[in-house]
């Protein structure tokens, strides 16, 4: 026996013509952007075959090592670019160290790398010994070229001259006699004849070269000489009580 089965009929959407489909569309360029009219300009042409084998980059130029060195010797030293002149430093101790031969041209040109060179070898002094007066150091010679500066601008009027920044320089220069002493009394007994003596020899000598460079170097200071020696006694006395006690 033989079954029949029903098909569907197939019904095409183009009225029955099976070869009449949707179309296909044919497959486009890619999208290829216009060449540039300038052709020493290879990176703007995206057609890299065509891009030229040189371009017209110039290649840098470095200088020899010779002219580089050429260069550095005709610059000025380091601590001359700080501002530190060490030959002024030099001359200025030199001049310190003699009392009865100060010369004051030489303190004309204040700066504070001498004074601060002074201040770190008196705390460094006062450290070997035991004792740890680096703040207490700074702090006294701060206040005292105040008390100094006001002092000696009260006794001069509206003629006085002294400006702080001198009056800081002058005080760290000339406690270079007391950084001496803090350096002998580390081979000294500590409370005896010996070191009060030394005390006295190296304030005397301390006021006085501080009280011939304020003299020499501001105006109006020559009548109240007394004065300013006794401010300067009363600084550096306490500057040589460190030392001592």
């Amino acid at each position: 026996m033989s079954r029949e089965f029903n098909v569907p009929p197939v019904i095409f959407p183009s009225g029955g013509n099976p070869n009449t489909g949707p179309q296909r569309r044919l497959p486009t360029a890619p999208f290829q952007p216009p060449r540039s009219s300038n052709p020493s300009i290879p990176f703007m042409s995206f057609d890299i075959g065509s891009s030229p084998a040189s371009t017209s980059f110039a290649t840098p130029q470095f200088g020899s090592i010779g002219s580089g060195s050429a260069n550095f010797d005709d610059e000025p030293p380091l601590l001359e670019e700080l501002g530190i002149n060490t030959k002024q430093i030099w001359n200025k101790t030199v001049s310190i160290l003699n009392p009865f031969r100060v010369k004051a041209d030489l303190h004309e040109d204040a700066d504070l790398s001498g004074p601060f060179l002074f201040l770190m070898a008196f705390g460094l002094f006062q450290l070997l010994a035991g004792k740890l007066h680096f703040g207490i150091i700074l702090g006294w010679v701060t206040v005292a070229s105040l008390f100094l500066y006001i002092v000696f601008n009260m006794l001069a009027g509206r003629n006085g001259n002294l400006d702080l920044y001198r009056c800081l320089s002058l005080i760290g220069y000339c406690l270079l006699p007391i950084v001496i002493l803090s350096a002998v009394a580390l081979f000294v007994p500590q409370g005896g004849l010996v070191i009060f003596i030394m005390m006295g020899i190296f304030v005397i000598w301390s006021t006085r070269v501080c009280t011939r460079l304020l003299v020499e170097l501001a105006s109006c200071g020559d009548e109240h000489r007394g004065l300013i020696a006794y401010a300067c006694f009363l600084i550096y006395m306490l500057f040589s009580l460190l030392v001592v006690f």
